[in-house]
């Protein structure tokens, strides 16, 4: 049923839906457990003036849903972009409940993103309620595989998103309620290293480190972060060799890189896949690449936060942006439609074992998304 309460953006309402979808675990793995969600949502707008579209999931990841207002939809209108998938393991619900306290409400997947997405779905709610029929569509893509880097969905998002005029995204707020209005690109790599094998202790000249080869380059991945220019590299796991007695004749390492700038990826990226042995008898070979381009805060970007800006403020509220190392599907729409990001619940610990959102902040918010459905043009 549509909400008949006095105040449509009830916190404890809204709350009581996004505990619904809270207490449905989703880790990116569980398809399953996806799909379930899936239904349910799907199930939430069936009363309602849409088209839905389910995407069968594929490679083991979930079903992905399209919800299309049945209006606006000759023209570019409003892309909201969430995701059902979470990074908690199945079962973390019993280490980590739905639970309230004081401003907080805690579970997993609550921050990032099934608050956020939530919101969205009744801000829309509550447009369809009123029986408005603002100017632009709205298609609201929930994906099944953001947490794995959207693998699945990827192409069904640049698509949508170049048929937008805008884009909106339910990932959380960040310090204190900020929107996002740029975030790093994403780079990973995995480097394989083959050696020379030889006994330790008696022929070890006859031997290749990939080992020591790999600890080369480590160094020289190491050398590349620069803080001034927002670019980060981790080596986050390494592995090689058999035995302490045996010159290891494979290594391997997988690698995280941030840019926060196209031009950086085109800089950086093939001189981590160019990478050269420096020991006579050893081979390197690296694959990947830019995973999530760098979302750079366009002109329309800004044009659009400005917006959002001068509606927060009628609301009664005072919203900022900020840009953030972290990735989310927004990288994959910035670069050719106005995007605004972290448009979700405020809170914190996304990812945790005390991931939680602000109560506080459900009402503002959703009211945030709802004007934009009726004033973008």
């Amino acid at each position: 049923m549509l909400t008949t309460s006095l105040n449509p953006f009830d916190a404890k309402i809204i709350l009581d839906g996004i505990r619904r979808w809270v207490e449905i675990e989703t880790p990116t793995e569980a398809a399953d457990r996806i799909n379930r969600l899936a239904t349910l949502v799907a199930d939430g707008y069936r009363e309602l003036p849409v088209t839905i579209e389910r995407v069968a999931g594929r490679c083991g990841c979930g079903d992905h849903l399209i919800v299309r207002s049945s209006w606006g939809q000759a023209h570019p209108g409003i892309l909201v972009l969430s995701h059902l998938d979470t990074v908690h393991p199945l079962g973390f619900i019993e280490r980590l409940p739905f639970r309230v306290e004081g401003d907080s409400a805690f579970g997993p997947g609550i921050y990032d993103m099934k608050g956020g997405a939530y919101l969205a779905f009744h801000a829309f709610r509550q447009l369809c309620a009123n029986g408005e029929r603002p100017p632009l569509g709205v298609t609201h893509l929930y994906v099944s595989d953001e947490e794995i880097g959207s693998p699945t969905s990827r192409a069904m998002i640049e698509a949508e998103g170049r048929k937008a005029k805008y884009v909106l995204v339910t990932e959380p707020a960040r310090d204190g309620g900020k929107v996002v209005t740029g975030r790093k690109g994403v780079a990973r790599f995995e480097v394989f290293v083959k050696g020379v094998p030889a006994h330790a202790g008696t022929r070890p000249e006859d031997g290749r480190s990939a080992i020591r080869e790999l600890a080369n380059i480590i160094w020289t991945l190491e050398a590349m972060n620069d803080v001034s220019r927002g670019v980060t590299v981790n080596v986050g796991v390494v592995r090689g060799g058999t035995r302490p007695n045996v010159i290891a004749e494979e290594a391997y390492a997988e690698v995280d890189m941030r840019l926060a700038s196209i031009a950086d990826a085109d800089e950086i990226v093939p001189k981590v896949l160019n990478l050269a042995s420096q020991t006579d008898g050893v081979s390197i070979n690296v694959t990947g690449g830019l995973n999530r381009p760098p979302y750079e805060k366009s002109n329309a970007g800004a044009v659009l936060f400005e917006h959002a800006k001068t509606l927060a403020t009628e609301l009664g509220f005072e919203l900022s942006d900020t840009f953030t190392g972290g990735g989310s599907d927004g990288n994959f729409t910035a670069a050719h439609t106005a995007t605004l990001d972290g448009l979700g619940v405020d809170g914190q610990g996304a990812h945790t074992h005390y991931e939680q959102l602000y109560i506080s902040s459900i009402e503002p918010r959703a009211r945030l998304m709802h004007r934009l459905y009726q004033t973008l043009r």
